[in-house]
């Protein structure tokens, strides 16, 4: 299966504490890491306001982190993982190589 590149962007809840947020984007490299994937650049931006509320929230933590994988595990163990935590208000995985 040929290797494939991903971004993961991520928007962790506002009342956390910026390490907190640095922390969970941690965990997620070292859960790609652990499932096989080779993680590449990850780039913290901080606190965002939003365009528009999100379930009565206004601003939260945004990361992105670039991987690669031949596996869709470690895509598929990722979304299910992120769509159950609290921690996170929302998340996207989008496939940026050509398709």
């Amino acid at each position: 299966m040929p290797l494939r590149t991903y971004e993961i962007m991520t928007i962790h809840r506002p009342e956390m504490s910026e390490d907190d947020a640095r922390s969970r984007v941690g965990e997620i490299e070292a859960l790609l890491s652990a499932r096989g994937a080779t993680v590449g650049e990850s780039d913290f931006w901080g606190k965002r306001r939003f365009a528009y509320e999100i379930n009565h929230i206004t601003e939260g933590y945004y990361s992105v982190v670039s991987f690669e994988t031949e596996d869709l595990s470690p895509v598929e163990d990722l979304d299910r993982a992120l769509g159950l935590s609290d921690a996170v208000v929302r998340h996207k995985i989008i496939r940026t190589d050509e398709q």
